[in-house]
């Protein structure tokens, strides 16, 4: 099958069942409850959006620095214009097909600054641990000082379904995808030992060293330092706009870092779920203000508000970054051949 092919259908599942989530979420809301949202979206204050987007954006241009300090110990210094275009064309990826955009904004880098892409894939595995450390910091920090109003949420719609899940697990099935892992593992190796020689066996080789070489980057790292500060500016940068966003709306201006904390952990895993969030962001983040005493309408309009803010804001940079891309390294090439 076409790689166009499967890309396009990988689209529109995850896309259905981003519709399907939206479906669902509001097929039950009431005439008066539709009036009370179309409400606060009118009096919503949208100027405070334009500060939350360029803060947006700086945790973009952050992530783009901090992504070029794990190719410089492998010997590469892109430029960081290139690699902000890469980023944010990676997240445009996202929205269509999830995980797609890893993939997409190394290809970009490779292309324009001749930098491997097996190492660049390792790069950004190794980005991607660090932030889901970090999810999973802010996740146990929330819950922790927030016991008495995260407490009985989490017991209930994550701990007791992972738990049930856990209890009624077949052991037997267990085992034996164990085995089938190991089984697999181990024809893998003979494989490659076996056909050591091939164009395959060496392109799977040559991938895998470069992908463990960039993985290992963020240990060679001479500038750690660098590397936590621009770590902390990203997820602050993410708070911030969660925090700037509650001023949109009256009834949600009160709420303090606390309730954008438990948004921000919330919200990040309906990201995860489906392609930019669609269909899960919302609903996450209106449950969660649920817990801060915001009615139901005020939570979905918020919900919607900072999910299209976040979404505006990468399409648009998306696009004009995959535009600027050809044209500024072309006018680089110009420079450099005179």
């Amino acid at each position: 099958m076409p790689k166009t092919l499967k890309n396009v259908i990988k689209f529109v599942c995850f896309f259905g069942i981003g519709v399907l989530l939206i479906w669902l979420f509001t097929k039950d809301i009431t005439a008066a409850q539709w009036e009370e949202i179309s409400a606060a979206f009118r009096k919503a204050n949208y100027w405070l959006l334009i500060p939350a987007m360029t803060i947006g954006i700086a945790s973009h241009w952050f992530r783009a620095v901090r992504w070029k300090l794990l190719m410089k110990p492998l010997g590469y210094q892109p430029s960081t214009l290139n690699t902000f275009f890469a980023v944010m064309v990676g997240y445009l990826a996202n929205l269509a097909v999830p995980r797609l955009g890893e993939v997409t904004r190394c290809g970009i880098l490779a292309q324009y600054e001749k930098v491997p892409a097996e190492k660049l894939v390792g790069t950004m595995i190794a980005e991607r641990a660090v932030d889901l450390l970090c999810l999973i910091l802010i996740m146990v920090f929330t819950v922790l000082t927030q016991l008495d109003t995260l407490g009985a949420y989490v017991h209930s719609d994550i701990l007791v379904p992972i738990s049930n899940k856990i209890a009624h697990a077949n052991g037997m099935q267990l085992l034996i995808g164990i085995a089938v892992l190991g089984i697999l593992v181990m024809l893998t190796i003979w494989l490659l030992g076996r056909f050591a020689r091939s164009k395959v066996a060496i392109t799977i080789k040559s991938l895998a060293r470069g992908i463990l070489e960039g993985i290992l980057s963020i240990g060679k790292m001479k500038n750690k330092g660098w590397f936590v500060l621009y770590t902390v500016l990203i997820w602050s940068a993410y708070l911030s706009q969660v925090y700037i966003g509650f001023f949109c709306l009256k009834a949600t201006n009160h709420l303090g870092i606390s309730a954008a904390l438990a948004v921000l952990m919330i919200g990040s895993v309906g990201m995860i779920v489906t392609p930019g969030g669609i269909g899960a962001y919302q609903p996450l983040v209106q449950k969660s203000l649920e817990r801060y005493g915001i009615p139901y309408a005020i939570g979905f309009a918020f919900g919607w508000i900072i999910w299209v803010a976040q979404t505006l804001l990468v399409i648009v940079l998306g696009f004009i970054s995959l535009i600027a891309l050809p044209v500024v390294n072309k006018r680089k090439q110009t420079a450099a051949g005179r």
